[in-house]
């Protein structure tokens, strides 16, 4: 079996996604069950866990390629094992109308559907899910807003959840609901370096809105090295990193109150601002290690888009 259908197709290029749904009609030839009245179990396929995830991956595949035929062989698959009623074939079928959805009347008859079904149970979180996905691609973000608030209510440790509602306060502006959400999601993963170069990136592009700008600056640049020490060469901390310590340094720089505004701009932690010193050596061992990342990136694979980004920054 291709390593391909082992890995989530979220993380598959559109090659890969391609040469995938390519092989989705061998697969499920291969692996289609003879029906016969009377179960024999030695002359039955074994089943496995891994045979209904590939099953699932290759339905991503083909919708995400446009190969409807293979995805509904793929449901279809999924919906005789598990049965309708399933919660999670639910969220699938209710993916693959959406997918199927020829203009935006169907997907609104769709969004009436999703309705239907919580309204009967509403703890059916797959479809709970699918109904905000739908409401955000009908740009109806404050309903997907409420929807997310509740399915938190009822599941406060779901992490997708909190990511999504913290992608959608930040295209509202609401940066302090987005910083919120973050940090929820770092109760669970303290150690996602990931998370903490979001939660930087928010804070650097929220400073200009509030009153310390200072101490938010101060804050981004702490996240964006929490990141790097958790993850050593990640270029987007290290990026982060020389963004926001060349504004903070510009800023105290300019001010002429440096050591005043150093000892007084506190957040709500009481962590002072960096001295200018501190920053210097933050930004002179970002910029460094920056460049060393573009060298390695330009003998590896002289296309990676890291190049780019990272000199156009060195140039600024």
């Amino acid at each position: 079996m291709s390593t391909l259908f082992s890995i989530s197709p979220l993380r598959h290029s559109h090659s890969e996604a391609l040469t995938t749904s390519q092989q989705a009609g061998k697969y499920i030839q291969q692996n289609s069950f003879s029906s016969t009245p009377i179960p024999i179990p030695f002359l039955s396929t074994p089943e496995s866990t891994e045979l209904w995830s590939t099953y699932e991956n290759l339905l991503y595949s083909c919708l995400r390629t446009g190969d409807d035929k293979a995805a509904h062989s793929c449901l279809e698959k999924l919906g005789g094992r598990f049965g309708t009623n399933d919660e999670r074939i639910m969220g699938l079928r209710g993916l693959y109308q959406e997918a199927m959805a020829e203009d935006q009347s169907a997907l609104l008859q769709m969004l009436r559907e999703y309705d239907q079904i919580l309204a009967e149970n509403p703890t059916v979180t797959p479809v709970r899910k699918r109904r905000i996905t739908l409401l955000r691609s009908l740009s109806r973000e404050s309903d997907a807003i409420n929807g997310l608030i509740d399915l938190l209510e009822a599941s406060p440790t779901d992490i997708e959840s909190w990511a999504e509602l913290c992608e959608l306060y930040v295209s509202q502006g609401l940066y302090q609901q987005a910083e919120f959400c973050l940090e929820e999601i770092l109760l669970a993963t303290p150690n996602a370096w990931n998370v903490h170069a979001r939660l930087g990136e928010i804070l650097y592009i929220s400073a200009s809105t509030t009153q310390d700008q200072l101490g938010t600056l101060a804050e981004s640049v702490r996240r964006f090295c929490r990141s790097i020490e958790l993850c050593n060469g990640y270029v987007r901390g290290y990026y982060g990193l020389k963004l926001a310590s060349d504004r903070l340094l510009g800023i105290l720089s300019n001010s002429g109150k440096a050591d005043s505004q150093t000892s007084n701009s506190i957040r709500n932690h009481e962590l002072a601002v960096p001295s200018v010193e501190v920053l210097q050596k933050l930004n002179e061992s970002a910029t460094s290690m920056l460049r060393e990342i573009a060298r390695k990136a330009r003998l590896d694979d002289p296309r990676s888009p890291d190049i780019a980004f990272v000199e156009a920054l060195l140039k600024a």
